[in-house]
C-alpha cells in the first residue's frame, strides 16, 4: 500500500482538524487513532502537531509498509543494510572459475585448488578437469610427488616444471 500525503491531510481536515485521528488510522497508527478519538486529539495538541508533521508521518508510514512487503516476501536486498536493489549477481561459471584458476597458478590447476575457489566439491572439480582434459582443453600430469595436476598450456609461464617422467 503507497499511502498518499494528500488523502492524509483530507482525512485529518475531515475529522475535525484531526480530532478523531482518521489521518492515524489510515497511516496504520491504530493506537494513537484511538486515543486521539477519545481524547479530541489530546485536547488539540495532538492535531496541531500532525498538522505539522503529516507529510514525515506518511514518508515513515510508507517505509513501515515496504518493509513489511519485502519481508513477507523474504527479499531484504533492497532494505536499507542488506545490500542493494540490484538482483543477486549469478554464481562464476565452474569451468571459468577453474581457467581463472589456472592463468594465476600459470596454467596449472589442482581439483583441490579449483574447489576452494569455487561452489563445486573436490570430487565435481575433480570430473570437470578430467572432461576438460579429454576434450583437449587441459593436460593431465602428475607431480613428482604423486599429486595429479591439470595444466592449461595457454596459461603457462616459463618455468622448470617438477614432473614425473
Amino acid at each position: 500500500m503507497r499511502y498518499n500525503v494528500g488523502f492524509a491531510y483530507l482525512l485529518w481536515l475531515f475529522s475535525g482538524c484531526g480530532a478523531l485521528g482518521l489521518h492515524r488510522f489510515y497511516l496504520g497508527k491504530v493506537g494513537t487513532g484511538i486515543l486521539w478519538l477519545v481524547s479530541a486529539g489530546l485536547g488539540g495538541v495532538g492535531c496541531v502537531y500532525d498538522a505539522v508533521t503529516l507529510p514525515r508521518q506518511v514518508r515513515e508510514a510508507n517505509i513501515r509498509a515496504r518493509v513489511r512487503a519485502e519481508m513477507e516476501g523474504g527479499n531484504f536486498s533492497s532494505l536499507p543494510g542488506y545490500g542493494s536493489a540490484a538482483p543477486a549477481s549469478q554464481p562464476e561459471n565452474p569451468e571459468k572459475t577453474i581457467l581463472r584458476v589456472a592463468r594465476k597458478n600459470g596454467g596449472f590447476v589442482t581439483p583441490g585448488e579449483a574447489a576452494l575457489e569455487s561452489d563445486l566439491s573436490v570430487e565435481q572439480a575433480r570430473k570437470l578437469l578430467e572432461k576438460m582434459s579429454a576434450a583437449g582443453d587441459a593436460e593431465m600430469r602428475v607431480r613428482s610427488s604423486g599429486v595429479v595436476v591439470y595444466f592449461f598450456p595457454e596459461f603457462a609461464r616459463d618455468s622448470n616444471d617438477d614432473f614425473a617422467v
